[in-house]
C-alpha cells in the first residue's frame, strides 16, 4: 500500500518540479514547453489506455485465446491494464468490487482459466488451472476385477 501512496504523490510533485526548473531557467516560455511536455505525456497515456479498451470491446469477458500461454507471459508487477492489452479481454471479476486484492479469470475455449490476482491494479500472484481429461480419468479409476 505504501508503494502506491508513493506514486501517488511522487509523479505530481515531479510534474510541479520540472514546471519550477522550466521557469527558473526559461522564464514563462520554459513553463509553456514543459507544460506542454506534461499534457502530452497524459494524451499518450490516455490515448493507450482508449485503445486497450476498444479492442478488449470486441471479446467476451473473460475470455482468452490461449490461457496456457497467457500463463507464460504474465510477470509479477503487471498493471491490470497491461495484462487486459495482452489478452484483449477484460477479466471476469470474481471478488465482490472494491475490496482488496481483485481476483479476475480468463479462460480459454478449452475450460482451462488462468486466475490473477491483482492488489492496487498490480499483478501479485497467479494460477493456470486445467480442466480433468479423458486420460487423467481413466488412470484414476481402478481396473476391472481389481
Amino acid at each position: 500500500m505504501r508503494a502506491m501512496n508513493f506514486q501517488k504523490v511522487f509523479v505530481p510533485l515531479t510534474g510541479l518540479l520540472l514546471i519550477g526548473l522550466a521557469y527558473r531557467s526559461f522564464g514563462w516560455p520554459g513553463v509553456a514547453v514543459a507544460a506542454g511536455g506534461i499534457v502530452m505525456f497524459l494524451l499518450l497515456h490516455f490515448t493507450r489506455t482508449m485503445q486497450v479498451l476498444k479492442r478488449a470491446t470486441d471479446r467476451p469477458i473473460g475470455s482468452v485465446a490461449s490461457a496456457v500461454m497467457l500463463n507464460a507471459k504474465l510477470k509479477p508487477r503487471v498493471t491490470l491494464l497491461h495484462v487486459v492489452a495482452m489478452t484483449r479481454s477484460l477479466g471476469e471479476l470474481r471478488t465482490p468490487p472494491d475490496q482488496q486484492p481483485e481476483t479476475y479469470r480468463w479462460t480459454d475455449g478449452g475450460q482451462s482459466h488462468v486466475d490473477a490476482v491483482f492488489l492496487n491494479g498490480k499483478l501479485q500472484s497467479w494460477g493456470l488451472t486445467r480442466p480433468p481429461t479423458e486420460d487423467d480419468a481413466t488412470a484414476a479409476e481402478p481396473p476391472p476385477g481389481a
